[in-house]
């Protein structure tokens, strides 16, 4: 199943706030259609957005095309903002808009005038590169894992997450694929029960063995000596190793520490932030107090009560054992070894 399709101009995300009970395409034929579909969370995952936005550049210019280079220059600004303004924590999506910035303005002062399909190439350079680089993540995260491992992830870092394979959940098939034999426990991931409703329906999808358990089992289950290795995702990690991934990750790596268990980080090089020093910089986004209150729509708790709904926090880089990546594993020191790793 895929996450995102380009074909025509027309961007198709599929509507992950729906699944797994409805399998349901939203069609994107405006940047402002994948502004919304980021910022609504149709797409979601670091990665993802970061490609859906670069085919919303390519839509924007599409749009506003103007011969007049002032007025066109003028409105793709537009274009870039809003893109922009939709999720704040996820580095990703201004990687990839800084890219596109880049390759249109280098079109626009040279003249181009094939600067949409420029564009165009671009966004699929991204797409393609996202998969080749999380095959390589698996690859690497892959040696890491034992003949026979449980290993437990937090939300969705799977090919719903990415271009089609995956971070967390594409070391979990590497290593099957290497004939491993991996069995999986799924966070629920409250609010918007990520791991409930993506990571458990992906993995069955793919025949892996994964058992869903509530958020607030996890150091139970540990406890019990059921989980050999912790693998997450990330939306951004700082030049010293801190990690921002998704609300309760901090929480497992607390209880990893505690029960000995390794913890890793898996994520593209894109998701470094080499522009802030540690994690106490990195913005985090805090999103509808429905979201808490409500389940589908179906209300949970009283309508007025107050709601604290951050949609990540930060794991210090010292509850961290490894962060896998496509150019290889960094280990402590992180501050050290992300630089050599550049």
């Amino acid at each position: 199943m895929k996450p995102i399709i380009w074909s025509n101009f027309k961007l198709n995300l599929l509507d992950q706030r729906l699944l797994p009970i409805e399998v349901k395409y939203i069609e994107c034929n405006s940047f402002i259609d994948v502004a919304e579909c980021i910022k609504s969370m149709v797409v979601r995952g670091a990665p993802a957005i970061g490609i859906a936005a670069a085919y919303g550049v390519v839509l924007g210019a599409k749009e506003v095309y103007s011969n007049d280079k002032i007025k066109f220059e003028k409105d793709m600004q537009r274009v870039f903002e809003t893109l922009a303004s939709t999720r704040p924590t996820a580095v990703n999506l201004f990687w990839a808009l800084s890219r596109m910035k880049d390759k249109f303005y280098s079109a626009l002062h040279n003249d181009n005038d094939n600067i949409i399909t420029l564009l165009e190439n671009e966004a699929n350079d991204i797409f393609n590169e996202d998969l080749e680089l999380n095959k390589k993540i698996g690859e690497y995260g892959a040696k890491l894992l034992s003949n026979k491992c449980t290993v437990l992830t937090h939300c969705n870092a799977g090919a719903l997450a990415t271009a089609g394979w995956g971070t967390a959940l594409g070391v979990i098939r590497s290593a099957k694929e290497m004939g491993k034999e991996i069995k999986v426990f799924a966070d629920e991931t409250r609010p918007l029960l990520q791991g409930a409703r993506l990571t458990a329906f992906e993995l069955m999808s793919d025949g892996i063995d994964v058992t869903l358990i509530s958020d607030n089992m996890a150091g139970y289950v540990m406890k019990l000596g059921l989980i050999d290795a912790i693998i997450v995702g990330a939306d951004r990690i700082a030049a010293n190793g801190d990690t921002a991934n998704k609300i309760g990750t901090y929480s497992l790596s607390v209880l990893a520490k505690a029960h000995s268990i390794p913890f890793y980080i898996a994520a593209p090089y894109s998701t470094f932030d080499l522009n802030i020093k540690s994690g106490a910089e990195i913005p985090i986004e805090e999103r509808s107090h429905e979201e808490v209150r409500q389940i589908f729509n179906v209300r949970i708790a009283p309508e007025n009560v107050k709601v604290f709904n951050p949609s990540f926090d930060v794991t210090p880089n010292e509850n961290i054992t490894a962060i896998i990546t496509d150019k290889g594993v960094i280990y402590p020191p992180f501050e050290e070894n992300i630089k050599i790793m550049r």
